[in-house]
């Protein structure tokens, strides 16, 4: 099998996934899943996919991604897995898709106006 390379995006981070036959390994920016995702949550994000496939071993994972907080780049490797689970065997679409995990979320940062404190904040507004 060669190697499969997929895209995914959460917010303002874009994570771009090269999936090959191998041990479970991953490397994403150069680091190690450990190093890069510290928090549990995080790290449970990234795995959901090889969970509820039952793949958790049998694929290396390398990444990067850039762009966006650490949740943010978290569910966009996410997506990215699901995506290349799914071209590599079309059974896993619909464990996959009953989750979720195939859904691109559209939710992005409301951009800010002018004569405005934030996107939906106004300046406090003084009658006298």
């Amino acid at each position: 099998m060669e190697i499969i390379h997929k895209i995914g995006r959460r917010k303002k981070s874009i994570a771009r996934v090269y999936l090959s036959v191998g041990k479970g390994a991953y490397t994403i920016n150069g680091k190690s899943l450990n190093d890069y995702f510290p928090t549990d949550i995080l790290q449970y994000k990234v795995n959901q996919p090889f969970i509820l496939t039952e793949t958790s071993s049998s694929f290396d994972v390398k990444v990067n991604v850039y762009g966006g907080g650490i949740n943010g780049q978290a569910e966009s490797v996410r997506l990215a897995i699901a995506r290349a689970l799914c071209e590599i065997n079309e059974e896993h679409r619909s464990v996959l898709k009953k989750e979720g995990l195939l859904t691109r979320d559209p939710r992005m940062v409301e951009r800010k106006k002018f004569g405005q404190k934030k996107a939906r904040k106004k300046f406090q507004f003084s009658k006298r």
